[in-house]
């Protein structure tokens, strides 16, 4: 016998609060965690305030519009997450729980490939798993994912943050454009150090980078449009504020209707990649890994 019955006890009675807890702390309310447990917010509250006895700590600070973790909250979620989350794992490899797949999964993703091809290929995964709940928040704000309580984040271009996962999911072009008006009225840039010249249709920031044999040309623009949303800027270059300069995939169909010419083609920039970004622990909830493998084979061939 490993544990003698006092001994059990005080093992049994450690793991008690700790699944609540984690699932506060991932849904920020006790509603939202009883909802998730499906169980009553007196139960969630209760194991968690037991919990906090035996600790001899606040793990919550709590207010009448929220509930944020406290310092000691924080350390000791960034271990106890690790432990649920192998539990979960070990159970649904032991259940068998891949057909049936449940919980919330939160994706944060931002730009117009995110919503033309990510979002439809997560609707159908979705179908898959009648019984799982998917949450899709639209930002490029910079999340952090145990506070906010993403499984995993759909980013493009250069990642530089090296204590995440980034697995690529797939290869990009970038095009420049500008409206027939535009160009009639202000001439046709003819490399890429001419832009400084022009008005141009800024997104996420104003250094554009093009190639010129080989190497990067990066290029300072400024203009009197800015926007993180593309189809805003799909607009305005259409309506010729200016030239625009991202993703072939955004600008596609209006090139093809010939409301937007492409320009400066020999300098345009080739496979800026689109990432599946997730946090870099041991891990990761069978929901998120299968959403993501989904993902990945999903776009395995395609091309822009």
């Amino acid at each position: 016998m490993l544990f003698g019955n006092n001994d059990m006890d005080k093992y049994s009675l450690s793991f008690e609060g700790i699944v609540e807890f984690v699932t506060v702390a991932d849904a920020r309310g006790f509603s939202e965690a009883a909802r998730r447990l499906k169980c009553s917010v007196s139960h969630v509250s209760r194991q968690v305030s037991r919990l906090e006895q035996r600790l001899g700590t606040a793990l919550f600070a709590r207010s009448t519009r929220s509930v944020n973790l406290t310092e000691n909250g924080r350390q000791y979620y960034l271990q106890c997450q690790e432990l649920v989350s192998g539990l979960s794992q070990a159970n649904e490899t032991v259940t068998g729980a891949q057909s049936d797949l449940q919980g919330t999964l939160r994706i944060s993703m931002a730009g117009s490939f995110a919503e033309q091809f990510v979002a439809p290929a997560l609707v159908a995964f979705a179908k898959l798993h009648p019984q799982l709940s998917v949450e899709l928040d639209f930002s490029t704000r910079r999340v952090n994912f145990v506070e906010d309580g993403f499984d995993f984040a759909i980013r493009y271009g250069r990642l530089q943050d090296s204590g995440l996962v980034a697995r690529k999911l797939a290869d990009r072009n970038l095009m420049a454009v500008a409206s027939p008006d535009y160009l009639k009225e202000n001439g046709e840039p003819s490399e890429p150090e001419a832009l400084v010249k022009h008005s141009c249709l800024i997104t996420n920031n104003d250094t554009w980078l093009f190639e010129r044999d080989g190497k990067e040309v990066p290029v300072k623009v400024s203009g009197r449009f800015r926007s993180n949303n593309a189809n805003a800027i799909v607009d305005a270059c259409k309506a010729g504020l200016g030239i625009g300069y991202m993703p072939k995939s955004s600008f596609q169909n209006a090139v093809t209707e010939g409301s937007l010419i492409p320009i400066l083609e020999p300098f345009w920039t080739q496979n800026i990649t689109s990432w599946v970004v997730y946090q870099n622990r041991r891990f990761l909830p069978l929901k998120a890994r299968l959403a993501i493998d989904y993902l990945l084979e999903h776009f395995k061939d395609w091309n822009e």
